[in-house]
């Protein structure tokens, strides 16, 4: 029988919560709805344990993780009514810099940690990453903050024998995913992009955090998008926008004008509304399964089979 993979998590906020939630559901039931890869690396859905969890809101720390996920300001519904105790207690989080050993220590054991915390913090995450590589554990980085473009420290992860899976995943069903696959869809039928935009609205405490420090998420979403050469130029990104009350919906509109045949237009408009982290979660577990798969078979650095679930793999930019 395949040992369960360890993970810890950084950051306890509605990704975190959607993964646990839907992990636990998993082993109660057995519900696959939504399930891309029942089994990866030998390794199914709810073979994933956590181990330590990482958080700086008071209301969450000394909290039990199956608690602490239902605290506010975290707003993503419950998906089974009695969730059991994990028996792991949410530590505090980093700080500044010097508590980097701290939190190495308190990996121990950990197979896998998890980077789920605020985008727009780089130096945050990158130190989150010296933790893991202190503590002899794989890092997936699912926030749009540069680590594993950073070559540095793709480097010394490579160098440590350690996987290291980022930047910033692409949802099951999100934004960026649809609208790319539009694009892809117009170069494919031959026809001349004129201009496309996205909007985003959420009402997530990640969403919020992002109106007020998104270039890097704005980077990473043209990222994901402008991979086809002739949009390169023609898409633009609308600032993010914050509506409390869409809680962990979040709604895009998508517009693209085109030319066919001859000249004549056109015109696409299209409404998304998920539950945003639903769809991280759905690819964060595949991550987590890939990075342990490398883990245990000495594959270092970067995984390539985690390309198509990434906005910002290595060799993007910055």
């Amino acid at each position: 029988m395949i040992e369960r993979v360890k993970v810890a998590v950084v950051g306890v906020g509605n990704n975190v919560s959607a993964l646990v939630q839907g992990i636990a559901l998993q082993r109660a039931t057995g519900n696959l709805v939504g399930v891309r890869r029942t089994v990866l690396h030998g390794l199914g859905v709810g073979d994933v344990d956590f181990t330590a969890a990482f958080a700086l809101s008071r209301e969450k720390v000394g909290r039990d993780l199956s608690e602490a996920i239902f605290m506010p300001p975290n707003n993503f519904p419950r998906l089974i009514d009695e969730l059991p105790l994990s028996g792991v207690t949410v530590r505090r989080g980093l700080t500044d810099a010097t508590e980097v050993e701290r939190v190495a220590g308190e990996l121990a054991g950990a197979e896998v940690v998890l980077y789920a915390a605020p985008s727009g913090r780089r130096e945050t995450a990158q130190a989150y990453a010296e933790a893991a590589l202190r503590a002899g554990a794989a890092f997936v980085n699912i926030t749009s903050d540069a680590v594993a473009r950073d070559p540095q420290i793709m480097r010394r992860f490579t160098e440590a024998g350690l996987p290291l899976l980022g930047d910033d995943l692409t949802s099951q069903f999100g934004t960026s995913i649809v609208h790319h696959a539009l694009l892809h869809l117009l170069q494919e039928r031959g026809l001349t992009l004129t201009s496309s935009y996205q909007v985003n609205l959420g009402g997530t405490e990640d969403f919020r955090n992002l109106v007020e420090n998104g270039n890097t998420k704005m980077q990473s979403k043209l990222n994901a998008l402008t991979a086809h050469e002739s949009a390169a130029d023609k898409v633009e990104i609308a600032p993010l926008g914050y509506l409390p009350h869409l809680e962990s919906h979040k709604v895009a509109h998508i517009n693209i004008e085109a030319q066919t045949w001859g000249g004549t237009p056109v015109s696409l408009d299209l409404k998304l509304k998920v539950h945003d982290p639903s769809g991280g979660a759905g690819v964060t577990v595949d991550l987590i399964r890939m990075a342990a798969n490398a883990l245990r078979h000495r594959h270092a650095g970067y995984v390539a089979e985690a390309t198509p679930l990434l906005k910002s793999p290595p060799g993007t930019s910055i």
